[in-house]
């Protein structure tokens, strides 16, 4: 086990003589750019701030993302935390507790409050690790992610008939496939102090779970929208020294591509992995020009079910099929999803589901049975479920919605749902609580003084 690094140059910047700061926690790609509008937020408003990075995607191109969104150097601890779910989840526990120690060393006097986003496996072991450690809790970023679902999906339907469940059908609540994501959002809430949540309702989601809206008449779930629209806006006006149509020349050359990334969990069950596979070749054959992204858990999928070559060898023999490896910068995404060139992105991506109700020049295909975003389905129809229950099924849902002008103009024309200069708006909110504890117990929140402020170790 590697062991963390920490810029004490970096903190001290940040935490000499502050009465509190924010450590914003990093750990896979989405975070960098939710997170990084709250950086450059408190910045502006002159917050103490770093960013507490645990590691996980390291690498040149995972990684990437704190170069690109300017928080690199931002970074006051890298906890290094490496492995599997169970061994990155040891990891964190730890390495947490550590870092909580060395903080309350240097700086005594110092309140620093983490604040944790969505659903990554950071925002579901960080909370509690935190708590556990110093009796604190967190802010949680893009909380409320609940998963739902249509209570009539009927795979066998016509096309038409899925879509209309979906936009004007009865939804339920549908917590299933917990691993990770679903675990993770929930878990995270219960060590959390403020939930910022994106819409009214995932509000309403927390509040049927019990958390208070407000305490003492001071808001406790405010809905701010989402930052994954900061980080849109920020990148609109991005000067790229290299173009993605310098990188893909093909996707210049065509047009109305399907971009294809898959890599959740649930997704790559042998049935349901084969489903997509099949769904691609199929769509492919047809004549439509599919770009499959190739992330580390697909590579492995595609390996372990034996239909790698099968993919490499239809990219070579077929000029409408790109097969590539994950895009290093977030920006030649945003590039292409906002070109014209890109018809739809057929993904589990939660965060693609949001991006994609924001950016109006291609749609969202989410290949999942429920949705963590139901909103972007049944409120802004932006989105539709395309469950990968067979390859057949697949391919008939997205040749629907390529055929159908009225399906097309109706999800091209889907409100905005997630607001914008969000992270202001969760600055602003916790700068305007620096007189707040960032922990209460019962008594306290119904209003009973128990007379003493004395504490042993154990609390």
């Amino acid at each position: 086990m590697p062991e963390m690094e920490i810029y004490h140059d970096r903190l001290a910047a940040q935490l000499d003589r502050a009465d509190r700061a924010l450590a914003v926690v990093t750990a896979t790609k989405p975070d960098f750019y939710k997170q990084a509008p709250l950086v450059t937020a408190a910045d502006r408003r002159g917050v103490p701030c770093f960013v507490l990075h645990t590691g996980q995607h390291y690498d040149d191109v995972l990684g990437h993302g704190l170069t690109e969104y300017g928080i690199e150097d931002r970074v006051g601890a890298d906890l290094r935390v490496r492995g599997d779910l169970s061994e990155k989840t040891a990891q964190l526990m730890r390495k947490v507790e550590r870092f909580a120690e060395t903080l309350d060393e240097r700086y005594p006097d110092t309140t620093v409050l983490p604040i944790v986003h969505g659903d990554t496996l950071a925002a579901g072991i960080v909370p509690q690790a935190w708590l556990f450690a110093t009796n604190q809790l967190v802010a949680h970023n893009e909380a409320g992610l609940r998963g739902m679902a249509p209570v009539e999906l009927e795979p066998s339907a016509d096309p038409a008939e899925v879509v209309a469940a979906q936009w004007d059908g009865e939804w339920e609540r549908n917590r299933t496939e917990p691993f990770p994501e679903q675990y993770d959002t929930f878990v995270g809430s219960a060590a959390a102090l403020y939930h910022f949540a994106p819409t009214d309702l995932n509000r309403r989601h927390l509040r049927e779970e019990g958390y208070p809206g407000a305490v003492d008449g001071r808001e406790r779930i405010p809905v701010v929208g989402n930052s994954v629209v900061d980080a849109i806006e920020a990148k609109k006006d991005a000067d790229l020294d290299e173009s993605v149509f310098d990188v893909y020349p093909v996707l210049e050359d065509r047009d109305d591509w399907i971009r294809v990334d898959i890599h959740r969990r649930a997704n790559l069950l042998p049935e349901r992995f084969e489903s997509v596979v099949d769904a691609v070749i199929g769509l492919v054959e047809d004549g439509h020009n599919v770009n499959f992204v190739e992330l580390t858990a697909t590579e492995r999928a595609l390996r372990e079910y034996g239909l790698r070559e099968k993919l490499v060898g239809l990219a070579d023999e077929r000029d409408n099929f790109l097969f590539t490896g994950l895009w290093k910068k977030h920006a030649h995404v945003y590039e292409f999803l906002e070109s014209g060139q890109c018809f739809a992105a057929f993904t589990d991506s939660g965060s693609m589901q949001e991006e994609l109700n924001h950016i109006d020049e291609a749609l969202c295909l989410t290949a999942r049975f429920n949705t963590d975003r139901p909103e972007t389905v049944f409120d802004a129809n932006t989105n539709l479920l395309v469950p990968p229950v067979s390859g057949e099924f697949v391919r008939e849902m997205i040749e629907h919605v390529y055929d159908d002008d009225r399906t097309r103009e109706r999800m091209a024309a889907g409100p905005a749902l997630y607001g914008s200069d969000v992270g202001d708006r969760i600055v602003e909110f916790l700068a305007d609580r620096t007189d707040e504890r960032p922990f209460e117990w019962a008594h306290e929140r119904q209003g009973f003084e128990t007379g003493t402020d004395r504490e042993f170790d154990y609390l």
